[in-house]
């Protein structure tokens, strides 16, 4: 429940960001370049994590499941050191790479640059904490303090008229300096209280990188799914058009957000779980955490695509053209998140192999679209292609592990929760909009369509499991 809420707030705090940028530099040009430069920071930072994010989960978990709490001080300095490092390259090499961009690109960059290694540092500590199922920290520090800092700091500058991209930056990067001092007090806290048994299962690094070294490419290449097409965009089409783009399926990170925040407290129990050959156990934990994201996310998805002309005006008038973007991303998003946490199943059932595959044959997928079709269609090309490299990143990886593993994400809470969500939210503004009634028709059925899911959900609660939310029977 604690996830859910903070991905909520983050996921709503994203959003903002995002319009007090479009609305604070103006034209989708300035905000495109913006958005642009985030994107280049956003993939720099994911290189530099080197696949961390999963092992600092995976290797705490499974020591202390397997009692052998003396390892886990090795695994956290062979774990974190190494993504410092990282971090401190990948900002200079941000840093230079800014010479060689636009102007109205290069200030941001630079900024960014600076903050890339505390924001990778930070990533690595929470990830190492949430190994010891601390889940609070994360979503205390990342999920609400650090945007509800953002969101003050860009609402300053929109307020002030500070005006340019870099001090936008400056704004939305800052933040990471007090949450990184705070999740390195964090870690060290957990880890001081940490009460597991002791044990003589052993760790090496070479286990530990033979497992990482997948992951950290296939983490890479699915950050480069959500931010090269905004990149190639840019690139093929003009920063207009990626500034269009990446303001049309921000709705998304809502979406993706929920996902991360369930994925996170689903995480260390399924390593638990495999770790001692509990498939049972491993089928329940999916098949509900992957109810819960179609009732956090479906209800998103089918507003937006419904009322796509009234989300984009949310940004000003020379958003609205965006309306057929959003369409095909939501129609994408749908299957992908019915078809639950795939790539963490995979990866925590020790796939990190098949997960890094998958992963680049969505990144060659959605590459080549978007270099054959965004010079004929702009943004509806590269959203056609991240759409493509989203089925294939979520049904390949479906079929395998229900394949190897023996576990699906179809089970009676997942079937309950689509179709409530599907006849409340669906349903009703799809007549309307098929019965040729005007935006504010479709919306204001789109609402009585919400409160119905609402109360349904409600009646349903047991049936949906909801109670288990607060860790009551």
């Amino acid at each position: 429940m604690l996830n859910l809420i903070g991905a909520a707030v983050a996921g709503a705090a994203g959003f903002g960001a995002t319009w007090l940028v479009a609305r604070g530099l103006g034209d989708p040009g300035r905000a495109g370049a913006f958005l642009t430069a985030l994107a280049g920071f956003t993939l720099a930072a994911g290189v530099a994590r080197l696949g961390t994010q999963t092992s600092l989960v995976y290797w705490p978990a499974r020591l202390r499941a397997l009692g052998a709490r003396q390892e886990l001080e090795r695994c956290l300095q062979h774990g974190i050191a190494p993504v410092a490092v990282a971090g401190a390259v990948a900002g200079f090499a941000l840093g230079f790479a800014a010479s060689w961009m636009p102007p109205e690109m290069a200030g941001p960059l630079r900024v960014f640059a600076v903050f890339l290694p505390l924001a990778v540092l930070t990533d690595a500590l929470l990830a190492a904490a949430r190994g010891y199922r601390a889940l609070r920290p994360t979503v205390v520090l990342e999920r609400l303090f650090r945007p509800f800092l953002q969101l003050a700091a860009l609402g300053a500058v929109v307020l002030v008229g500070a005006g340019g991209s870099a001090v936008f930056a400056a704004a939305w990067a800052a933040p990471y300096l007090p949450v990184v001092l705070l999740a390195g007090y964090t870690l060290g806290r957990v880890h001081a209280m940490d009460t597991s048994a002791s044990g003589t299962e052993a760790f090496t690094p070479r286990a530990y990188w033979t497992f990482t070294g997948p992951r950290a490419v296939a983490s890479v290449a699915q950050l480069a799914l959500q931010r090269v097409d905004v990149l190639l965009l840019a690139a093929l089409g003009g920063l207009p058009a990626a500034g269009l783009y990446a303001v049309a399926g921000k709705y998304v990170v809502l979406s993706q957000v929920a996902g991360g925040g369930l994925s996170q407290a689903v995480q260390p129990r399924l390593a638990e779980r495999l770790a001692v050959e509990d498939v049972d156990g491993v089928r329940a934990l999916y098949q509900q955490a992957t109810a819960w994201l179609i009732l956090a996310t479906w209800p998103l998805h089918l507003a937006v695509a419904f009322n796509a002309t009234v989300y984009l005006g949310l940004f000003g008038p020379s958003y609205r053209d965006g309306a057929a973007v959003v369409w095909i991303l939501a129609g994408a998003m749908l299957v992908a998140t019915g078809c639950g946490m795939v790539d963490m199943v995979l990866a925590m059932g020790g796939r990190t192999r098949w997960n890094l595959y998958n992963v680049l044959a969505a990144l060659a997928t959605m590459v080549v679209l978007d270099i054959v079709v965004i010079p004929w269609w702009g943004a509806v090309g590269a959203a056609l292609g991240l759409a493509a490299a989203v089925l294939v990143n979520n049904l390949v990886p479906l079929t395998q592990i229900w394949w190897t593993l023996g576990v699906h994400p179809f089970g009676r809470p997942t079937l309950n929760a689509a179709a409530l969500t599907a006849s409340t939210c669906g349903v009703p503004p799809l007549l309307a909009t098929a019965a040729g009634a005007g935006p504010a028709a479709v919306t204001a059925t789109s609402a009585a369509g919400a409160l119905c899911y609402l109360a349904g959900a409600y009646r349903m609660r047991r049936r949906l499991n909801l109670h288990l939310l607060r860790g009551k029977s």
